[in-house]
């Protein structure tokens, strides 16, 4: 069974930096992404919105409200990634989930395994 662990979030200004870190573990037959879907206030699960993502290839993605403030980095023999958030906005706030998309041990169907979540709260 996978399990993620999620470390980081809190308070910080606009402007500031927060660094939010992930580490997947468990066994699994193939790994596609790891990355970030956040939740926001008043917001549904269902609601969630893709933050960014860490393939195996090292290739990373973007939401476009987020390209050149925050930046994901993955160790992916060490299934671990990383979020660094800068210049942080008001409209970051949110609850953080970090994701792998693996396929298990025991299927052969793709699921999405989630971290605890992280608060991140952007203000004066």
């Amino acid at each position: 069974q996978v399990h993620i662990v999620e470390s980081g979030g809190g308070l910080v200004q606009p402007g500031g930096s927060l660094n939010l870190s992930c580490t997947a573990s468990g066994g699994f037959k193939k790994k596609d992404t790891m990355g970030w879907y956040r939740q926001a206030p008043g917001k549904r699960r269902d609601q969630r919105e893709f933050v960014a993502s860490f393939d195996d290839h090292g290739r990373a993605e973007y939401r476009n409200s987020v390209k050149g403030r925050f930046t994901i980095n993955g160790d992916n023999a060490a299934n671990t990634v990383s979020l660094q958030m800068n210049d942080p906005r008001p409209e970051d706030t949110a609850d953080y989930y970090c994701y792998i998309l693996i396929v298990p041990l025991d299927t052969d169907l793709a699921r999405y395994i989630w971290g605890q979540g992280a608060q991140v709260t952007v203000s004066p």
